[in-house]
């Protein structure tokens, strides 16, 4: 036998050959190559798919489009914008609409089509008169000629019922005709409408704002006379002061919600003076109140920079403005401040108590039984469902937490529960509890990741253990440790089951911070983008305007989280560049 040919050191070893003299296939290695990108071309391409249909569908939500004005062969008019474009296979029901003479000679044109038509949806408003907001028309309903766009169609969008589509035909000051040709009617609509709507701004203030005010300050008065009859009796000299502290306050409060409520009534006195009145294209007059409209504008006259110009609008109103219509309309500043602050205090809270767990597993702990059962704890907590911390949540924090909270600190307010109930401190910790498991496996891995060259030459120059960690360890694992944080902010920050339990609402009056002390009020309710995508996609009555809307909220979403993970990853460089240590 001869013996194979040595190679020298760092040579290529000859690939196997079959008894044929073939290279098997699988010794190149070509094969997993293949396997491995092929893998990960279709994961890249299925997050870029996502990421361009919620961006597409989100950025065009706000684009105004032209309203169509459309008379059927049953004799019935429409007017409204067309969200949507499809092609169907009509069934006999179809045509049962359709005049009993014309039935048969528009089955047989859908029949020579193949048996499928085109249809659209339009969005026809006017849901007080019509009882409906979308309507699905087919191209075989269309009377021939039947389509236009009228020059003078106008879309109004109003705080109540949705939007309204008509023609303007009067516009109105204390009910008298001050202008009836369309293009004086708009010009006199422009003129008014601003401040108008700078009144009911003012209005809406002194409701919320004022009026707000004035109830704290009886309540906050209220609630001292409550305490000093459950702390010294009702007999005391505190609840005697109490009680006339709370009646002074009382006639005061009276006196300015009296002042205030004047002045509502003067600016609605006011308001209430100018109204335009509408032609639907059923041919009925509607009138519409200009303190109703938030927004109008003649669609088809609209060039590019006009539209541009409503797009900008409408999306200020969604990023600035309370929601409306039952969260389908207007804005989501609420939901924006409420998961922005959340998602901050959980971050706040989970960061230290991970780095301390995963510093007494990784430096402290003796390997044993008891460590190993605690890191089995923890990989397994990572995988319970999050409605179960939600649960978890509610009843913990909830029930047992806040229930002696209100037993000590608010027994004046009870039975009605202050922390005994969901809010957004409660939430932050159920998240916290949710994301801990991340936090503790990335810092325990930042940790491991320290060489222990550095562990010894601390040691070597007389540090203790823990000045060693302050100094030396931490600082170099704390890139991975905001890996860790990054990745618990963006699991946390879309979490919405444990919210439904602890928190989240659908509407809430009231923001977590604002300018009454203690300014945070962590016992509050709260609005987040993921419960109300949720609300939009599942619980709204109006569902075909409420789906843009889910995509424009789901992109604001991600966009919040990329924002605030790019935050975090820049922190994360700086630190990288300070410490130089092992890459995590």
């Amino acid at each position: 036998m001869v013996d194979a040919p040595a190679t020298r050191r760092g040579a290529p070893v000859p690939r196997r050959r079959r008894a044929g003299g073939a290279t098997s296939l699988l010794a190149t290695g070509e094969p997993m190559l293949w396997l491995t990108g092929g893998g990960m071309l279709i994961s890249v391409a299925m997050i870029v798919g996502l990421l361009a249909l919620v961006a597409y569908q989100g950025l065009a939500t706000f684009w105004p489009r032209p309203i169509v004005r459309v008379e059927t062969l049953s004799g019935d008019v429409l007017m409204g914008e067309v969200t949507r474009r499809d092609a169907y296979e009509p069934g006999e029901q179809a045509f049962h609409g359709l005049p009993v003479e014309l039935a048969p000679a528009v089955r047989a044109v859908v029949k020579a089509e193949g048996g499928w038509d085109r249809r659209r949806l339009v969005r026809t408003g006017n849901f007080e008169l019509t009882g409906e907001h979308f309507r699905w028309v087919s191209d075989f309903e269309i009377a021939p000629g039947g389509e236009r766009q009228p020059e003078w169609a106008l879309l109004f969008e109003r705080r109540a019922w949705g939007r309204f589509y008509g023609e303007p035909r009067r516009f109105l000051v204390d009910g008298e005709a001050v202008a009836t040709e369309p293009a004086a009617v708009w010009a006199r609509f422009e003129e008014h409408h601003a401040p108008v709507r700078r009144r009911w701004a003012e209005r809406r203030a002194l409701e919320i704002d004022d009026v707000g005010e004035i109830n704290h300050r009886l309540e906050a008065a209220r609630l001292a006379q409550r305490t000093a009859e459950l702390r010294q009796g009702p007999e005391s000299r505190a609840f005697r002061e109490a009680e006339a502290r709370f009646a002074a306050t009382e006639t005061e409060v009276d006196e300015e919600f009296a002042r205030i409520r004047e002045r509502i009534e003067e600016l609605d006195r006011e308001n209430a003076r100018y109204a335009i009145a509408v032609e639907t294209s059923a041919g009925t007059e509607q009138e519409l109140s200009l303190a109703d409209i938030v927004r109008a504008y003649p669609a088809n006259q609209l060039g590019a920079l006009e539209r541009a110009g409503v797009y900008l609008s409408r999306w200020w109103e969604f990023l600035s403005a309370d929601p409306r219509e039952a969260n389908s309309e207007g804005g989501v500043f609420p939901a924006i401040f409420g998961t922005v602050v959340m998602t901050l205090l959980m971050a706040l809270t989970v960061l230290p108590f991970g780095v301390l767990a995963a510093l007494y597993l990784r430096e402290y702990a003796k390997a044993g039984l008891l460590t190993s059962a605690v890191r089995i704890a923890v990989n397994n907590l990572a995988g319970v469902p999050s409605i179960v911390f939600g649960v978890f949540g509610l009843g913990f924090f909830c029930y047992i937490v806040g229930g002696q909270i209100d037993q000590l600190f608010y027994a004046a307010k009870l039975p009605s529960p202050t922390f005994g109930t969901g809010g957004i401190l409660w939430a932050s910790l159920t998240l916290a509890l949710l994301t801990l498991p991340v936090v503790i496996v990335a810092t325990e891995e930042a940790l491991a990741a320290v060489p222990g060259s550095m562990r010894e030459g601390s040691y070597a120059c007389g540090a203790s253990k823990w000045q060693t960690i302050r100094r030396i360890v931490l600082p170099r694992a704390m890139p991975g440790i905001m890996t860790g944080m990054i990745l618990a902010m963006a699991r946390g920050a879309g979490e919405v089951a444990p919210l439904m339990l602890v928190g989240a609402v659908k509407l809430a009056p009231e923001l977590p911070v604002d300018g009454i002390f203690p300014f945070l009020h962590a016992e509050r309710s709260f609005m987040h983008l993921g419960f109300h995508i949720f609300d939009l996609g599942f619980q709204s009555q109006n569902s075909e305007a409420a789906k843009p809307m889910v995509y424009t909220t789901t992109l604001l979403l991600i966009s919040i989280i990329a924002f605030l993970n790019l935050a975090a990853i820049a922190l994360r460089t700086r630190l990288r560049r300070r410490f130089v240590a092992a890459q995590f």
